[in-house]
């Protein structure tokens, strides 16, 4: 089975991180599948935004924690891409990204959400960030895109206490632009996506670039401190005997995540 599946619909790519029985947990199949197939999207003329989403309950639970604790391969695979970039789930993508967020997004999964240009959610979606639950701190860019979005103190928060930020409050943030039943999250994305193509895309693709140089402008050194304190911590502990750690974030997710509280205005749309 794929880890990832890949559906063309004219100018706009559908990506499924496809593990449901795991939560789309992040193996290095997965990963290097995700990043190979942005890397021929990105050189594809015809594509013009593309979709990403996760298949089953879960956008992506972040690493796969059994694969971090055996060989610790997928924590490995987080570093540095071909153009010399890092800090990010993929290599520098030339054209927009729409997080499709079907569920929970946790640790690495936010970090996927975080790299997207915007994000929509069905009334299940929900983010936490649960790296100090697990002794390992983030590499893709969470601790610089995270307070950009929310703001400094509902970051440290989420960060410092594991706990998830739920989909009315996700919109509330402007974690999420919009908040959709969960049968219509993709064919929404899509129209999303396709008003996008429609427009002319190297005009598209020069004003995203902007807006991603502006923001690095104002992160400035985010990422490469994040970076060095990331490798810093890491270099210091062994990715075995997570395996209580791993049961009990699983547990607590899940307690969490039991009733998850719906919005009552769903289609009311645009974050505010």
């Amino acid at each position: 089975m794929s880890p990832l599946l890949h559906e063309r619909l004219g100018a706009v790519s559908v990506l499924r991180l496809n593990r449901p029985e795991v939560r789309n947990a992040l193996n290095v199949e997965l990963v290097t599948a995700l990043r190979q197939t942005l890397a021929e999207l990105a050189a594809d003329d015809e594509v013009r935004a593309v979709v990403l989403t996760g298949q089953g309950k879960a956008f992506c639970a972040g690493l796969d924690l059994v694969e971090l604790e055996t060989t610790g391969a997928n924590l490995e695979v987080g570093g540095s891409h071909d153009d010399g970039s890092s800090n990010a789930p993929w290599a520098a993508f030339p054209k927009p990204i729409i997080g499709a967020v079907n569920g929970p997004a946790v640790a690495g999964g936010l970090e996927l959400a975080l790299a997207c240009d915007f994000l929509i959610g069905s009334e299940v979606a929900c983010f936490a960030d649960t790296h100090g639950r697990v002794g390992v701190l983030p590499g893709w860019g969470l601790s610089v895109l995270l307070p950009l979005v929310v703001g400094r103190s509902v970051a440290r928060r989420m960060s410092l206490t594991g706990d998830f930020l739920f989909a009315a409050e996700a919109r509330e943030r402007g974690l999420l632009t919009e908040i959709v039943p969960a049968g219509e999250l993709v064919s929404r994305a899509l129209d999303i996506a396709r008003t996008i193509a429609d427009n002319d895309p190297e005009t598209t693709r020069a004003y995203l670039a902007s807006y991603r140089a502006t923001e690095r402008e104002w992160v400035g050194e985010g990422h490469a401190v994040e970076t060095a304190a990331s490798r810093s911590w890491m270099a210091t502990r062994s990715t075995s005997g997570r395996a209580p750690r791993r049961d009990e974030v699983i547990a607590r997710g899940r307690s969490q995540t039991a009733a998850v509280p719906a919005s009552d205005d769903s289609r009311a749309g645009e974050s505010r």
